[in-house]
């Protein structure tokens, strides 16, 4: 189990990896002053090359972003900037030339966070679209737009939505960001693996591009590493244009910090202490490249990074973290099938089953990273592995008054769908949820149809569907059901024009359990 995060061993951290209370506000736009930053060099180039976004929307706001990185790829890290902090404006107007700006604010682009900032913005009308921009020394960043949620007691509308996950920048273009933009969906759920740490080189790239160079070459361990790999994959001008048109949800999976890793675990056998030195500086760059909320801010190795959002009376949002607290892979069988093992840890298993119960929302929609849904016994990176606490999540979606749950997930590279049993050894027992696995943005390439882990997930009663191509879920919430289009492009390793299309769609009613083909 996790330590606690403010025990001796990891207190070290805090001043090793760790950023200050102040820098924080002021990166927030909740401390600092134009003026404290006046004597800053000039930024001679345009400073916002990474975009803007938006994240975590609420009835009456969200978290805006942006990084300040004239040179987002300089060897360094630190994008170009001079080492000083810069004042960074933000204006949020109900029209995209602004001319109704309805809330404005600075906040301090320090090099303690990368000179990235995440004001949070106040005061809005729920279910309203607004536009913002910044401004930094004379440059203005592109426009983007977000919608805030309906209003708290708002039990009608409705809301699309789309899930992403493992957009591996060296395995092809981020092609079905084009797709999904054109659908234009009110909120964006991404569900691990934003960046890969692996070195890049000519055996494993993929995308019709030049290789990033030799800096990109080695497996990522360092801050400035982590930095300039995000800004690599940021680069993607789809993934740009999406994080501009829409509000998104974040969660991380291993691959933001070290593939398979297990709380203070890593797979390949770093020590302890080198391995939380590099969870520490992989929880900060994440934040630092992200739309996060301040509680998402790492301390040292340890982040709060599950959290619940709500939209309106329509659905309460759980977005959970299988990765920071999660028990090691099963050493063998007797192991695997331990009662007091955990994918979520004793605390975060507590928060989330009291939320299910008591979330009083039409819909509970999970947010996380692995396979919820009985596969075969030797997939234990998944809740395969970890039998005993998949059962208890079963047993609370279904009891009596815990709302209707559908759960999306990231990870496995393929679309996939299915339901949950309340007892997966009886196929005949009811249905409890259900689950809709989206495919990779670009990670394996272009994908097919079939593939050798077809059978696996197939073979079960419970399954409904499978296809192995790049894509994502676009979904749609209203108090009768849940919807879920697989939408799939034919390639991304060639370029980024491939044209997107539907694969298949399902739906579950509200008091029905189970899925059903939308025709």
């Amino acid at each position: 189990m996790t330590s606690p995060p403010h025990t001796p061993r990891r207190r070290s951290f805090l001043q090793a990896a760790g950023v200050g209370v102040g820098a924080l506000l002021a990166g927030a736009g909740l401390a600092g002053r134009a003026e404290a930053v006046g004597g800053a060099p000039r930024l001679r180039d345009e400073p916002f090359r990474l975009g803007v976004a938006s994240g975590e929307p609420a009835a009456d706001g969200a978290v805006l972003w942006t990084r300040l990185a004239p040179d987002p790829l300089a060897d360094d890290g630190h994008g170009g900037m001079p080492r000083a902090g810069y004042d960074v404006g933000w204006q949020v107007a109900e029209d995209e030339r602004f001319r109704r700006v309805v809330r404005s604010g600075a906040a301090l682009a320090l090099p303690e966070l990368g000179h990235s900032v995440h004001p949070q913005v106040r005061g809005l009308r729920p279910g309203r679209q607004y536009f913002y921009r910044f401004r930094a020394r004379g440059h203005t960043s592109p426009v983007g737009r977000f919608r805030t949620a309906p209003a708290a007691r708002s039990a009608r509308g409705s809301f699309t939505f789309a899930t992403a996950s493992c957009q591996a920048w060296y395995h092809g273009h981020f092609t079905a960001y084009r797709d999904m933009l054109d659908k234009d969906p009110d909120v964006v759920f991404f569900l691990g693996d934003y960046v890969y740490e692996y070195g890049i080189t000519a055996a494993n790239m993929r995308r019709n591009a030049p290789l990033p160079g030799a800096r990109h070459e080695t497996e990522t361990s360092t801050l400035a590493d982590y930095r300039l790999r995000y800004a690599l994959f940021k680069s993607d001008p789809d993934l740009q244009a999406v994080h501009a048109a829409a509000p998104w949800v974040l969660t991380p999976d291993d691959h933001e910090v070290q593939n398979d890793y297990s709380d203070e675990y890593s797979y390949y056998g770093l020590s302890e202490a080198d391995f939380l030195l590099r969870r520490a500086v992989a929880y900060r760059a994440y934040y630092e490249n992200c739309p996060l909320p301040a509680l998402a801010l790492a301390h040292g190795p340890d982040a709060r990074l599950h959290r619940r959002l709500r939209y309106g009376g329509l659905a309460t949002l759980h977005v959970l973290d299988a990765r920071q607290y999660r028990d090691p892979k099963p050493a063998d069988a007797a192991e695997q099938r331990a009662p007091g093992r955990t994918m979520l840890g004793r605390e975060q298993e507590r928060w989330l089953y009291h939320g299910l119960r008591t979330a009083g929302a039409r819909w509970n929609l999970l947010l996380q990273q692995v396979g919820l849904v009985r596969v075969t016994e030797n997939r234990v990176d998944q809740w395969d592995g970890y039998p005993a606490a998949r059962q208890r999540l079963l047993d609370v979606l279904g009891e009596p008054g815990v709302a209707p749950s559908v759960v999306f997930t990231g990870d496995c590279h393929r679309s996939i769908a299915g339901d949950l049993l309340a007892d997966f050894a009886d196929p005949g027992s009811p249905v409890v949820g259900s689950e809709f696995l989206g495919t990779s943005i670009a990670s394996d390439g272009d994908g097919a149809p079939t593939d050798t882990y077809t059978k696996d997930w197939m073979q079960h009663p419970w399954m409904t569907f499978y296809d192995g191509r790049r894509g994502y879920v676009l979904g749609h919430a209203d108090a009768d059901a849940v919807t879920a289009e697989y939408r799939a492009v034919p390639y991304v390793q060639a370029d980024n024009r491939a044209a997107g299309f539907a694969l298949d769609r399902f739906r579950v009613a509200h008091g029905r359990p189970g899925m059903e083909k939308v025709s």
